[in-house]
C-alpha cells in the first residue's frame, strides 16, 4: 500500500523543483505501480512497459516546471505518459513500415540470386547439410529431429529435456548457425579443390 499522501506529493516536487533531485524518489514511488499497471493495459506486445514508464518519470523530471502546484499532479504524469506511449507507437510503426517497404525488395532480390545458381549447387548443399548434421552429437541432433522431422511444439521439446523454450530457441539458434558454418566451410573447401 502507498502511504505517500497528497501534502507529502507537492512537497516533494516543490523540493525537486527547487534543486533537491532526490525529493523526485518519493514522486517515483508514489506513481511507479499505477504508472506501470496503466501502460500494461494499454501496451501491445513488443513494447516494454518498463521502458516506457521511465522515459514518462524522465520527461516528468525535466518538465516538472510546467506542473502547476496544487493540481492533480497523477493526471499530469498520466498523460505524459499517454504521450511517451504514442511516440514508441509511431516509432515501432516507422520501424514495421521500413521493414514493409524494404523487405520484399531485398527478399526478391536473394531469390533471384538463388535461383540463378545451378540446381548442382543447391544439391550439393543439401548433401553437405546432411553430413553437417551427422557431425553433430546425439545431444544436438535430437533437437534437429524433434524440431524439423517430428514437429515437435518448442514447449514439448523444453519439457522433454527439462530446459526452459528460452533456453531451447536459443540452442536451436546456436545448432543453426554452428550447421550454416559447417555448410559454408564445406563450400569453401569445394571451392578451393576446383581452383
Amino acid at each position: 500500500m502507498n502511504d505517500i499522501d497528497d501534502l507529502q506529493l507537492e512537497k516533494a516536487i516543490c523540493r525537486t523543483r527547487n534543486g533537491e533531485s532526490t525529493a523526485f524518489e518519493i514522486v517515483v514511488r508514489r506513481f511507479e505501480a499505477p504508472l506501470r499497471a496503466w501502460l500494461a493495459g494499454h501496451v501491445p506486445p513488443g513494447i516494454d512497459v518498463d521502458e516506457v514508464a521511465q522515459r514518462t518519470f524522465v520527461a516528468a523530471y525535466t518538465r516538472l516546471e510546467e506542473y502547476t502546484p496544487g493540481t492533480q499532479f497523477g493526471s499530469w504524469l498520466f498523460t505524459i505518459a499517454n504521450y511517451q506511449l504514442k511516440t514508441e507507437l509511431t516509432r515501432l510503426r516507422r520501424v514495421a513500415d521500413y521493414h514493409a517497404r524494404y523487405a520484399p525488395d531485398l527478399l526478391q532480390r536473394e531469390l533471384e540470386r538463388r535461383s540463378s545458381e545451378p540446381p548442382e549447387l543447391f544439391v550439393e548443399r543439401l548433401d553437405y547439410l546432411k553430413d553437417c548434421v551427422d557431425s553433430l552429437g546425439e545431444h544436438l541432433r535430437r533437437f534437429i529431429t524433434w524440431r524439423y522431422e517430428e514437429e515437435i511444439p518448442l514447449e514439448e521439446m523444453a519439457a522433454r529435456c527439462d530446459r526452459s523454450v528460452a533456453a531451447v530457441k536459443k540452442q536451436l539458434w546456436l545448432i543453426r548457425q554452428k550447421l550454416q558454418q559447417c555448410v559454408e566451410n564445406r563450400v569453401a573447401a569445394a571451392e578451393g579443390e576446383l581452383t
